[in-house]
């Protein structure tokens, strides 16, 4: 006797319309897409070799340090605080590891460990009196972006340099093809949206950031939570000094980051990440990386002054936010 068997049910093909549908949806959460689309056309027509491996080798790599503190600093934004200490800490970070790499003799291992021990203490001391005495996110980080600031021109008043050929690794390394830092960047993002989508602590930020108080009444930890991110933000920012150290073989603590804090920030508003708290995605802080990347290379191929590329990105901050509120409304 012969039972019939059922055939596995298929799953419908989604229709043209059902994918379009799909597709501006997309758009309409990430409006920047079309922008960095637009942007990159107009830089290779205009210049004949933006979109050259090598060029675009080049943007991954530049943009490789600023996607490692972005991640990290958006999800803060999204919990409702504000790190404006990473370019300072960035500093000491590097100035740390190439110290220990150059003058110390230490092993590039120990260096980083000791970059990213500079930053975790940075972190915590952020953490500790935002989310635990309720002090300003705002008054008590920028207060720290010139204490760090001071502690390493105090520390390191020469600039450093000569790291070794081991240290450079850190930098200058392929791994399976593709360059050291761009690895890093790609592991942090993708742990940044594996966090966000299936982890309890990852739901935890959002609600955090739409209503502090009902977080709390839901038995959510409002300090714990967002402290871990002020600890991670500072050691991912210190891991980005380490990097820039070991790709420019010199550190001097009175420029090394400056201004780097307002480009993450920038980066991340672009994203869609609201400063308020609450809202963006992973993927959102990707698109703007990219866009302040792909930027900032056009105009330098272009041969643009410096003093209009800053004023360029200050432009497109302002855009970032007019897009961000206005792109919905026009794609519904």
């Amino acid at each position: 006797m012969t039972t019939a068997t059922t055939a596995p049910a298929r799953r419908p093909t989604p229709s043209p319309r059902a994918l379009a549908r799909g597709g501006l949806s997309t758009l309409r959460r990430h409006p920047l897409f079309v922008v960095l689309a637009l942007m990159v056309l107009v830089f290779q027509l205009a210049t004949g070799s933006f979109l050259d491996p090598g060029n675009l080798r080049g943007i991954a790599t530049d943009a490789a340090t600023l996607a490692i503190v972005a991640v990290p600093l958006a999800l803060l934004v999204i919990s409702g605080y504000l790190d404006l200490s990473v370019g300072s800490t960035l500093a000491l970070g590097g100035l740390v590891a190439g110290w220990l790499a150059g003058q110390q003799h230490q092993s590039p291992a120990v260096a980083v460990l000791g970059a990213l021990a500079v930053g975790a203490t940075v972190g915590a001391v952020n953490g500790i009196l935002c989310c635990y005495l309720g002090l300003s996110a705002f008054i008590v980080t920028l207060g720290m972006l010139t204490a760090v600031r001071g502690v390493a021109q105090q520390l390191f008043p020469l600039p450093l340099s000569s790291f070794g050929s081991g240290f450079a690794w850190l930098g200058g390394s392929r791994i399976a093809g593709i360059d050291a830092p761009v690895v890093i960047a790609a592991l942090v993002l993708v742990a940044g949206a594996l966090f966000l989508a299936l982890t309890p602590s990852g739901r935890h930020v959002f609600a955090i950031g739409v209503n502090r108080e009902a977080a709390y009444l839901s038995g959510i930890h409002i300090r714990r939570t967002p402290f871990a991110l002020f600890v991670v933000t500072g050691v991912a920012a210190a891991l980005a000094g380490a990097i820039k150290a070991s790709v420019l073989d010199s550190v001097v603590a009175g420029t090394s980051g400056a201004g780097f804090e307002l480009t993450v920030l920038t980066a991340v508003l672009l994203g869609g990440v609201a400063l308020t708290g609450g809202s963006g995605s992973i993927l959102g802080v990707l698109l703007g990386v990219l866009f302040l990347g792909c930027l900032q290379n056009g105009l330098t191929l272009l041969s643009v002054p410096t003093f209009w590329q800053q004023m360029a990105q200050g432009t497109a901050l302002v855009a970032g936010a007019a897009l961000a509120y206005f792109g919905p409304r026009l794609t519904r």
